[in-house]
């Protein structure tokens, strides 16, 4: 039951805080390797405590939703007042344990609770700056995991990241959109968003993502020199398309974190461009 509601199928989102320790040119150093997983067990915590307040806030829609009413606390199986108490304990821990890693990864952690705190009381109910904040949440997570193993993050990464979590977050939005009947009931800022302007969304994002990923294997500091990484976009970019079929064509799209790791050719590239990533960053 508890379980259920810390959400740990959502952690795979905090899988983001390792991308300075790879590309960073660290994934060698046991140290930073510690340093890395700490930071990531951190922003499990700080995420998994959001997650049972905002069941709090929300749990009068998720009632009503034919998936979210299964959740402990809209199901009633844990009480509001002890689901607030987790809640905030599960933050607290995590910002004790961001002190463990120095001053800038602690600020880091504040940074993202205060955006998830925003997030959770208004901006999930703004158009647009909705989707904003979540890609901002992956953002400072990314920055923060290079913080935690003292590396600079190259800032193509950075936009490469925000473009990707966009076109996740819009892409939710559309399944959510175009699956669930009277949509506005179950997410108020839906009624706001047409089928248009989310496909829209989703092609601007989805273009962006690639675009500067490609960029960033060729021009960003922090790469070979001789721009092998460049090897890795017909990946990058199999795997972004492979993610539209699914959106368009098989109605997936509503668990990203989900679709990731049961969709057997997305999860086959997603392997593949780790071991080719390790291998042209550390093969020597």
């Amino acid at each position: 039951m508890w379980l259920r509601a810390l959400r740990p199928t959502q952690w795979i989102k905090n899988g983001v805080v390792f991308a300075g320790l790879v590309f960073g040119g660290k994934l060698l150093d046991p140290f930073a390797c510690a340093q890395a997983t700490l930071a990531f067990m951190v922003f499990c915590l700080v995420s998994s405590g959001f997650y049972l307040i905002n069941d709090v806030v929300d749990r009068q829609a998720d009632a009503r939703h034919p998936l979210k009413r299964l959740r402990p606390v809209a199901a009633g199986e844990i009480a509001v007042r002890r689901a607030l108490a987790a809640g905030v304990v599960l933050i607290a821990a995590a910002l004790s344990g961001g002190l463990v890693l120095g001053r800038s990864f602690f600020l880091a952690v504040v940074a993202y609770a205060l955006l998830m705190a925003g997030y959770n009381l208004w901006c999930k109910r703004v158009v647009i700056l909705d989707v904003f904040v979540i890609a901002a949440g992956f953002v400072i997570r990314a920055a923060a995991g290079a913080l935690a193993v003292d590396v600079t993050i190259s800032p193509w990464l950075l936009i490469c990241t925000m473009l990707l979590a966009l076109l996740i977050a819009f892409g939710k939005r559309r399944h959510e959109f175009v699956s669930l009947p009277e949509a506005r009931n179950h997410r108020r800022n839906l009624e706001h968003y047409s089928l248009t302007l989310l496909d829209q969304c989703v092609a601007v994002t989805a273009m962006g993502s690639l675009l500067v990923y490609g960029l960033y294997t060729f021009d960003a500091e922090s790469v070979p020199p001789d721009h092998r990484l460049m090897l890795t976009v017909p990946l990058v970019a199999y795997g972004i398309f492979r993610y539209l079929f699914l959106l368009y064509h098989k109605g997936d799209g509503g668990a990203p974190e989900t679709m990731l790791v049961t969709d057997r050719p997305l999860l086959m590239t997603l392997g593949a461009w780790a071991l080719l990533v390790g291998a042209l960053f550390y093969a020597s």
